[in-house]
């Protein structure tokens, strides 16, 4: 085993929570990062989600409302999005660029504690944020969404893919050891199927992005 398979992550190492300055501008942040990429990148990837008029959607870490804005254009009319999201400064944006729209609910949950929900959504969707978490919380977040989705509902998990980064491009490996909180590396390690497979999912379907460093990955709810 490597010295880096060995590494004990902390939460604490995590950045998916982000606050302050970064919160307040985060859409900006991320489409001058991306130098214009960021925008078309997430509306092809909720396009490849293939959502239905009338679907019921829960959003886990749902961030300014980006997406679940996308998402409504394709549920509409009859569908529903719970946005989760527990930052101040994201659930500021979020109610101000959805409060048009009553069929995009926000709830203040932690996505890594037990939810209320049982079988209740057709889609699941979580955006670059459960690489965020260490192992542990990650599970508690997988059985979260098994538990909230109806009987063959869909989990759409939306990050890094799983490769080898010790062989990839030197700029892949600045990006995540450097820019990215080490829980990303330790995400791009572990085989996500296999954690999803455990949970009771299967069928799975992906779509990558990014020359294949980024994915879409969905599994359906089997039993």
């Amino acid at each position: 085993m490597s010295e880096e398979q060995e590494r004990q992550y902390r939460q604490e190492d995590s950045k998916v929570e982000v606050s302050g300055f970064e919160a307040k501008h985060y859409d900006t942040l991320m489409n001058l990062i991306t130098l214009g990429w960021y925008p078309s990148f997430i509306r092809r990837a909720i396009d490849d989600l293939e959502l239905k008029p009338g679907q019921r959607v829960l959003d886990m870490g749902a961030g300014t409302g980006r997406n679940a804005l996308l998402m409504h254009e394709r549920i509409a009319p009859g569908g529903e999005i719970v946005a989760l999201e527990i930052g101040e400064e994201m659930k500021a944006q979020f109610v101000k660029k959805t409060r048009e729209y009553p069929e995009i609910r926000l709830e203040e949950r932690r996505i890594d504690e037990p939810l209320p929900y049982k079988e209740e959504f057709d889609t699941v969707f979580i955006s670059f944020v459960l690489h965020g978490f260490v192992q542990e919380r990650r599970e508690t977040i997988l059985t979260n969404a098994w538990r909230a989705l109806k009987p063959g509902g869909r989990f759409a998990i939306l990050d890094y893919n799983n490769f080898d980064l010790d062989t990839a491009p030197a700029w892949i490996r600045f990006a995540v050891r450097r820019v990215e909180c080490p829980l990303a590396e330790d995400f791009i390690r572990r085989d996500t199927r296999q954690m999803l497979s455990a949970h009771g999912f299967g069928n799975f379907r992906q779509h990558g992005y990014f020359r294949g460093y980024l994915r879409l990955l969905t599994a359906e709810k089997l039993f």
